[in-house]
């Protein structure tokens, strides 16, 4: 239990009605979950109203009333406060709520279109190989140490948010990971939070259902920079070219990384195989279980994240050659009779290219490369043409299938998709919309040193149908088709 008037502590208050010296049980912004002595706050969402909901809160046991527009009937014993934005305030009220657990943690944030799950996965693997207790909040799972809690979304509404947070305080974590959402942080779910860094990773087109505009998705990403303290650190990717616009009137102190060009964080490949790379990183050279392009640059991210974090560069790389890739980020298995099968969460025309073009330069010419991949539903149909137009240009065989089709036709997506592939490339691709008969086809054309790449879906381990999400993992799916005794 708190008292009201410290969880206001720090709040921009525009007016108040009613005692602040009442007591608090929960901060609450979902009318339904409202008990005895909740603090309900009133946020304006997409579809939902919260000011609608107040009379509900109130009936439900809430004491205390947070919005931006005070209720025509003020009532006798309940507090109100007004505030000028309640999403904001939320992430104020929330961390105040559970005792500022962001300024009990070196937290760090990583932004980006592609490499989020991955940078903020392998930095907590590495710490934890380092022997520092983290947390992870990521798309794939919620760590605290080494116990794993289920994500439902890459960047946790801020009561949630803290929760964890708190959680991971009370279990001794010093360190904390997380992934930044366009989403997350244009909806102010990091809104009250004490970072110690940033990351971005790169920015291509993705998200433009919600973002409408390529520049409205750049000032996303970039109002997280906005926000650091002096004190903080800035890490971006200087191959990149809006890594300077995520720095401008940033204040917190700005450190570079990259492939191609100089920067405090460079990665160099030397070698470049299927089953790993060898890599100069800053004075070292390293051995990497990880492939790929980007993957260098993920690890240069993760390597300067650690340094700034004031660890040691001989047991950072060290640790480095430790990594394992992360679930459904490039994992791949060789099947009985010599295939290789591939599952990324390519979901991107960016991210699909890139892995495309990895495997490619680790290809030795004779065997033949068939892509499985779909666009989902209810998301950016702009995208869907090129994910086509790249895949039958970098593959020899292509399967235009069903991702999440969600409340869309998936046959209708693959229509979308088939309009982005060049006349000459015609006779490249099939369309299955089954995803699973998609996977079992490609298993039954590969032959020994074969490469099947499965993209888009990566660690899901559902596929999503009219609504309701079926259990579906590529990985397994994979293994039994192309493993069929197994």
């Amino acid at each position: 239990m708190k008292l009201l008037k410290d969880i206001l502590y720090g709040a921009p208050i525009i007016d108040s009605r009613g005692s602040t010296h009442v007591a608090v049980q929960n901060v609450i912004f979902d009318s339904r979950k409202v008990q005895k002595e909740s603090l309900f706050v009133a946020v304006k969402g997409s579809a939902v109203d919260g000011h609608l909901y107040i009379q509900t809160a109130i009936d439900q046991g809430a004491r205390s009333i947070v919005c931006e527009i005070l209720p025509d009937q003020i009532q006798e014993n309940i507090t109100y406060i007004q505030v000028k934005d309640a999403h904001s305030t939320l992430g104020v009220l929330a961390s105040n709520f559970f005792e500022n657990p962001s300024s009990q943690l070196k937290l760090v944030a990583i932004t980006g279109t592609n490499g989020k799950t991955t940078v903020a996965s392998l930095c907590h693997n590495l710490f934890t190989f380092l022997g520092k207790k983290a947390g992870l909040l990521s798309t794939v799972q919620i760590l605290i140490g080494r116990q794993s809690f289920p994500a439902t979304h890459t960047t946790p509404d801020p009561v949630s948010l803290n929760q964890h947070l708190r959680a991971m305080v009370e279990a001794g974590c010093k360190y904390c990971f997380m992934e930044a959402s366009s989403h997350g942080i244009e909806q102010k779910r990091i809104a009250g939070l004490d970072f110690t860094g940033a990351v971005f990773t790169n920015i291509s087109h993705d998200h433009l259902d919600y973002h409408k505009t390529f520049d409205d998705y750049i000032l996303a990403k970039k109002a997280l920079f906005d926000k650091l303290p002096a004190k903080a650190f800035a890490l971006v990717n200087k191959d990149e070219k809006h890594g300077k616009t995520m720095l401008l009137h940033s204040k917190a102190k700005e450190h570079t990384f990259a492939l191609r060009h100089d920067a405090d964080f460079k990665v160099k490949i030397l070698e470049h195989q299927l089953n790993g790379m060898l890599l100069n990183l800053g004075k070292h050279e390293v051995w990497t279980k990880l492939i790929g392009k980007f993957n260098a640059l993920n690890l240069a991210a993760v390597y300067g994240v650690a340094c700034l974090l004031g660890e040691d560069e001989l047991q950072v790389v060290t640790a480095i050659s430790n990594l394992q890739s992360v679930e459904g980020r490039f994992q791949y298995f060789q099947s009985q009779n010599g295939v290789t099968a591939i599952v990324d969460y390519a979901h991107t025309p960016d991210a699909l290219k890139n892995v495309l073009e990895t495997i490619e330069k680790i290809r030795t010419g004779g065997e033949q490369l068939i892509t499985i991949v779909g666009c989902g539903g209810n998301r950016d149909k702009s995208k869907r043409p090129k994910m086509a137009a790249i895949a039958t240009q970098l593959s020899d065989h292509v399967i235009l299938t069903s991702d999440n089709p969600r409340n869309e036709n998936p046959d209708a997506i693959i229509e979308e998709m088939e309009a982005g592939v060049e006349m000459h490339l015609r006779n490249k691709y099939l369309c299955i919309s089954n995803r699973k008969e998609a996977i079992k086809t490609a298993a039954r054309l590969a032959k020994k040193g074969d490469i099947v790449l499965i993209a888009g879906k990566g660690h899901e381990k559902y596929q999503e149908i009219m609504g309701e999400k079926h259990p579906f993992d590529d990985m397994a799916v994979a293994q039994q088709s192309l493993n069929p005794t197994v």
